[in-house]
């Protein structure tokens, strides 16, 4: 890839190339603009591109030399690369470099990645590895700096604490754009020290807080968040909500996952009122690679809000300019217009979103759906794929839930997780299962079956163990090192013996997700990087997503993506119930609570 250079190093450059008295390294020729400055197609529209940046846009025959590359964009749309504002690379279960080749060709041309998930299981070692593997590359990877590692402390066993002052000295690299979701919100609004210095050591570094803020309504919490320096949020749900984020000034970046599909819902803030869109972002958050494969990144999310009605050149506002605006890169990237980098999009379909070409820093770097540059395999170090650190290999009777010793009866209340498809949050219900032996029983006839979440950091052996509804499976387990954020052992099962089997084959692995049923592997993707990622190709973990969700079906799961819904189980930032290693935490009023009513 050629070197980037700063507007300030290229001035004159552009300056003579605009005015014909050099000529363009390239010009794109008659194409229709999508101008996302004034919301406007624009016909028959040349860009003429010196050292990677945008010198002209209009009738560029005057730049055209001998050596000037064009390329035809008769009946092309002309964008600029779409943005994703933000996204956790390590849920691609692809390593960063694997991920840019992946999304290039859908026209994706920066992204603004949080690594908290590696984080939590390697520290700050494990976030330089995920910045140096995407360096060389094409695409444009930002990295926000993770803020709360752990997630929640005191509540998890996580495999780094980053503490404010970390954050605060990583906030002077060139590398980090800005901090990371900030879910602390409870530190936030009681001022938290530690919290309140991460916040001071990003805005005095005048970088982006990226928030993290899902409770509903607008009053005085929401106002003090925002106050606080957030200028983002992606945990937004429901349209009212935002409408009040955006009102407020905050940019609210409307998500649409593999797991997570809030533009449904949330872009009605939009098509049924009468505002200004430039508060609204698109972003992924957390992607499939089965998704990737099949339906693409941006443009993909791109299409969705267009298929809900909103305008296409809004839509594609919302993942270009008003993502540069939001992390103050408008300077750089967001238009196509002069002195901007050369990030650019050729759509053969406007409605559609179907990309034809992608530039990046005036280089073709993808057509046809193909990448026209190599990237080089990773080559992740040995440590950071031994991160499996188990007190013991596990027994069914290590499942076991005991009821209280005083208890006399057949049967006995418990708090149970419940879980809906492709929502994030869980509801907190109370439920009556069997008691045999005085061991508390699953009960699938209410779809009812047991969790567990095992320290996988510390070796500490230390289990926390509850109930979920809602997977409706019949018989088996699944097992996951992707639980978030901790990214814990997390296991579902109808039987002990399964939960075992499917928590020991992962500890073998390395990590990664598991399905068994009757003693027997019915599907494995190891993940064998921070029990994360895989250092193969889109294709071959694609392969094994999909058969991952084929065996959640054999059990009798047919959510979609249902290993995302599973793992956000130990998230405990989220409404209303979730488990970790220490038991069960009540996310409303911030308190672990006894798994017994």
């Amino acid at each position: 890839m050629t070197k980037r250079y700063a507007l300030a190093d290229v001035t004159a450059e552009l300056v003579l190339v605009a005015r014909g008295e050099k000529k363009a390294d390239l010009v794109i020729k008659n194409g229709h603009l999508v101008n996302v400055c004034t919301a406007e197609i624009i016909k028959c529209t040349d860009v003429a591109i010196t050292h990677g940046r945008i010198a002209l846009v209009g009738d560029a025959s005057h730049t055209i030399g001998k050596a000037t590359q064009i390329i035809d964009a008769t009946g092309l749309y002309i964008a600029p690369g779409f943005m994703d504002g933000h996204i956790h690379v390590e849920s691609s279960m692809l390593s960063v470099k694997e991920y840019a080749k992946a999304v290039i060709p859908n026209g994706t041309t920066s992204i603004f990645m949080d690594p908290h998930e590696i984080a939590n299981v390697l520290g700050l070692e494990g976030i330089k590895l995920m910045i140096a593997d995407g360096i060389d590359v094409p695409l444009n990877v930002y990295t926000t700096m993770p803020s709360c590692v752990p997630a929640t402390p005191g509540f998890e066993d996580t495999g780094a604490i980053l503490s404010a002052e970390v954050i605060a000295d990583a906030m002077q690299w060139d590398t980090i754009i800005g901090l990371g979701e900030m879910m602390n919100v409870p530190g936030v609004l009681h001022v938290d020290h530690q919290v309140h210095r991460s916040l001071q050591a990003t805005l005095a570094a005048n970088k982006t807080i990226t928030g993290h803020y899902p409770m509903p309504g607008a009053g005085p919490d929401l106002n003090a968040y925002i106050a606080a320096g957030s200028r983002c949020c992606h945990e937004t749900v429901h349209a009212e909500d935002v409408l009040a984020k955006m009102r407020l000034g905050m940019y609210v970046q409307i998500r649409e996952g593999s797991a997570w599909h809030d533009v449904k819902e949330t872009i009605k803030a939009i098509t049924e009122h009468a505002i200004d869109t430039r508060f609204a972002n698109l972003v992924s958050d957390d992607t499939h690679p089965d998704t990737l494969l099949h339906l693409g990144h941006m443009n993909h999310i791109i299409r969705r809000a267009i298929e809900e009605g909103v305008n296409p050149i809004t839509a594609i506002q919302m993942a270009t300019i008003n993502v540069a605006e939001c992390f103050n890169l408008s300077r750089d990237l967001g238009s196509v217009s002069p002195g901007k980098w050369a990030d650019i999009v050729l759509l053969r379909d406007l409605s559609q979103v179907a990309v034809d070409k992608v530039l990046i820093n005036g280089e073709l770097v993808a057509s046809g759906g193909k990448m026209q540059v190599e990237i080089v395999k990773s080559d992740y170090p040995d440590f950071a794929k031994h991160t499996m650190h188990m007190r013991k290999s596990l027994t069914a009777k290590d499942f076991e839930i005991i009821a209280p010793a005083d208890y006399k009866t057949n049967t006995i209340n418990v708090h149970v997780m419940a879980v809906a498809d492709a929502q994030v949050g869980t509801k907190h219900q109370i439920n009556t299962l069997p008691v045999i032996g005085g061991i508390v029983q699953n009960d699938v006839t209410q779809d009812i079956v047991k969790a567990a979440v095992i320290d996988r950091h510390l070796a500490t052996g230390s289990i926390g163990k509850g109930f979920v509804t809602g997977f409706r499976i019949k018989d088996g387990a699944v097992a996951s090192t992707v639980a978030h954020d901790a990214h814990n052992l997390l296991v579902l099962g109808t039987n002990d013996e399964d939960m075992a089997l499917a928590a020991n084959t992962l500890a073998e692995a390395g990590g990664g997700m598991v399905v068994v049923r009757n003693g027997q592997i019915l599907a494995l993707n190891p993940l064998p990087i921070a029990g994360l990622m895989s250092d193969d190709n889109l294709e071959t973990v694609a392969a094994r997503v999909a058969h991952i969700d084929e065996a959640w079906k054999v059990l009798g799961c047919n959510m979609e993506s249902p290993f995302m819904t599973m793992a956000l189980l130990s998230l405990a930032v989220l409404p209303e119930l979730r488990l970790t290693n220490k038991g069960l935490v009540d996310t409303v009023n911030f308190k672990l609570i006894d798994l017994f009513v």
